[in-house]
């Protein structure tokens, strides 16, 4: 007995580490934003300064909210994931109660916290991926087998949708069911059965673009920006300048032209224009190359989980991969004129409090996936040592009993009464061939 005691301390008391890829890309990715903050706003305000401040001073909250995170086992996070949705809905209807709720160029996204301003919805990307990933743990057989079960997340992700949209948000409710879908069908739901709500909310959203004069206005111009070069087509023409001024190797880190005044939103919405116009094809193949890393590593992360069989934690990290690049993909698409404007910073490099802050948090939870991750495949490489040298005592061992034709025919017949043939085989997500 003392033997199996001293064995379960020493398993315990194993730790794990953080992934050195994961926590790289992401350094990277913040420390180029923080030198690009600096360059885009210089001349935005009279102090240089002031957006390179703020930006730091967001930075340096998020790192200590991530830390935070990183402490936190993730089976806490999972018990409480009622109260993860109930954050979503509390924080997307906060922004219309007078007083709390605050408006900025007609949108109400934001709640004043005195000091600061607080973009909600992303917060909301955080909880409701985390409340998604735990739903799928908790339902991932009938996810697959069941109507009702596919569509609860549908309904909620719809419900969200609708309150993002009065604010208006078409942007974030744009990534919101983006990523519900991916996950929907990483979590085993068949692809027949996604197709028609999928396509349902695609027409939805296409009716809300068309019958809105200001976005059908996005859609126009950015097929051809040129035809109103000083009117609506004003952002994507300064930003496609920047982009074709940079060429190969960039005007120089600093000497960005169209920075100063012609792009409207170059610190946060364009930056990535403004790095091309600094940096060139090369800098801009550097800031794909990291983008790509870090959501690589990220699904590599989520599927090693999933093969251990810790489905939470892989979830999560799909999930946060998903949004991570999603929202690069549409920013850097809106900057090379491919996708339609769309409110979307660039994650880790643009200016903004909430979206720097929140994506830090983000990052959090990937470290302690990964550190739950290092720590599991350690405990197992040492269990995995520990039982041969373990000494079993001579004991008489119970030979299986045969069973009989008949019993096994009466099993089966009792398990489709009860209706359990109605569940489909378990369907992991797969990745080049990977299970």
């Amino acid at each position: 007995m003392d033997d199996y005691a001293r064995q379960a301390t020493r398993l315990e008391a194993i730790g794990g580490h953080f992934d050195k890829w994961l926590l790289g890309a992401a350094v990277a990715l913040a420390s180029l934003g923080v030198v690009m903050v600096a360059s885009s706003s210089i001349a935005l305000t009279q102090n240089p300064f002031h957006y390179l401040t703020r930006h730091l001073v967001f930075i340096g909250i998020g790192v200590g909210l991530a830390w935070l995170v990183t402490r936190v086992e993730l089976r806490d996070i999972e018990k409480r994931n009622h109260l993860l949705l109930l954050g979503c809905f509390a924080l997307l209807v906060v922004v219309f109660i007078p007083g709390l709720g605050s408006s900025v160029n007609g949108a109400r996204r934001w709640i004043n916290l005195g000091i600061s301003k607080f973009q909600t919805v992303e917060a909301v990307k955080v909880l409701y991926i985390v409340w998604l990933s735990s739903y799928l743990v908790r339902f991932r057989d009938e996810v697959n087998a069941t109507w009702p079960a596919m569509l609860k997340p549908v309904f909620v992700v719809g419900v969200l949708v609708v309150l993002l949209l009065l604010q208006p948000d078409f942007g974030s409710s744009s990534l919101l069911l983006g990523i519900t879908t991916c996950m929907l069908v990483l979590g085993g739901a068949q692809m027949k059965r996604i197709l028609l709500p999928a396509l349902v909310m695609v027409v939805a959203l296409g009716l809300l673009v068309y019958f809105e004069p200001y976005r059908m206005r996005r859609i126009t111009s950015f097929m051809d920006p040129w035809e109103d070069q000083l009117g609506s087509g004003y952002q994507l023409t300064n930003a496609l300048m920047a982009i074709g001024r940079g060429e190969w190797t960039g005007v120089g880190l600093g000497a960005s032209i169209q920075k100063l005044n012609y792009l409207p939103e170059a610190h946060t919405d364009f930056i990535f224009s403004v790095m091309a116009e600094e940096l060139g094809f090369v800098g801009v193949c550097v800031i794909v190359g990291l983008y790509t890393l870090l959501v690589g590593r990220a699904l590599w992360l989520g599927m090693h989980c999933i093969q251990m069989r810790r489905h939470f934690a892989g979830y999560i990290a799909f999930g946060i991969a998903l949004w991570i690049g999603l929202q690069t993909f549409v920013s850097i698409g809106v900057n090379l004129g491919i996708l339609p404007t769309k409110g979307l910073t660039l994650p880790l490099i643009s200016s903004g409090g909430s979206s720097v802050m929140m994506t830090c948090v983000a990052m959090g939870l990937l470290l302690r996936v990964s550190y739950e991750y290092n720590r599991a495949v350690r405990r197992q490489e040492v269990r995995d040592d520990i039982e041969p040298q373990v000494e079993v005592a001579d004991e008489p061992v119970a030979m299986p009993q045969p069973v009989s034709v008949t019993a096994i025919a009466a099993a089966a017949q009792d398990s489709a009464a009860r209706g359990a043939s109605r569940m489909r085989q378990r369907i992991e997500p797969t990745f080049g061939g990977l299970a």
